[in-house]
C-alpha cells in the first residue's frame, strides 16, 4: 500500500476539522491548500457581489497557492477536501489540482457544506484529475462525528 495524502482548503475551520480526522484515521500526511494571499472574512462574504470570492469565481481566475507538495509522485491516494462554493470547489482548490500530475492516483473528494450537495461538485472537478481516478466523494455536515469519517473511509476501495 502506497502513501496517502490529505490536501484541504478550509475557509472557516469546518473542512480543516474533517481533514484532520481523515488524515488521522487513514494514516495520511496532511497539506493545507492556502492561497498565496490569505482570505479575510470580507473576501469570503459571498453575499457581497464585489467580494474576492465572487470576483474569482465569476472571473474563472486561478488563485495562486502558497507552498507545494514535494515528492507528490510518492502518493498513491490523495484525499481532497474543501467547502462547497457555488456548487463546486473554490478556485484555489482547482489551481492546486492543476499543478500536479494525477496519473495513476486514486482521489477521494470530501466537502463541507451546510446545505449544498457534492454530486454536482464532484462532476465539475473530476475532469481536472487527468490520469487519476476519482473513487469517492462525500459531503460532511459541521455536526458529523469522527465515526462518520470512519464509515466513509471503510466504504472506499483504495
Amino acid at each position: 500500500m502506497g502513501k496517502k495524502l490529505v490536501a484541504y482548503f478550509s475557509a472557516e475551520g469546518h473542512t480543516a476539522k474533517v481533514a484532520k480526522s481523515v488524515a488521522k484515521q487513514a494514516g495520511a500526511e496532511l497539506f493545507e491548500i492556502a492561497p498565496s494571499e490569505p482570505y479575510t472574512l470580507a473576501d469570503i462574504n459571498w453575499k457581497n457581489p464585489l467580494s474576492r470570492c465572487n470576483k474569482e469565481k465569476l472571473g474563472k481566475k486561478d488563485v495562486p497557492v502558497a507552498g507545494e507538495i514535494e515528492n507528490f509522485d510518492e502518493y498513491d491516494t490523495v484525499f481532497i477536501g474543501f467547502p462547497i462554493w457555488y456548487y463546486t470547489a473554490p478556485n484555489v482548490v482547482a489551481t492546486f489540482i492543476k499543478q500536479y500530475d494525477w496519473s495513476g492516483k486514486k482521489v477521494a473528494l470530501f466537502a463541507t457544506s451546510g446545505g449544498s450537495d457534492i454530486a454536482k461538485t464532484a462532476e465539475k472537478i473530476s475532469p481536472l484529475f487527468v490520469g487519476g481516478e476519482v473513487v469517492s466523494s462525500k459531503l460532511f455536515k459541521p455536526s458529523d462525528s469522527p465515526a462518520t469519517v470512519k464509515e466513509w473511509l471503510e466504504s472506499i476501495e483504495l
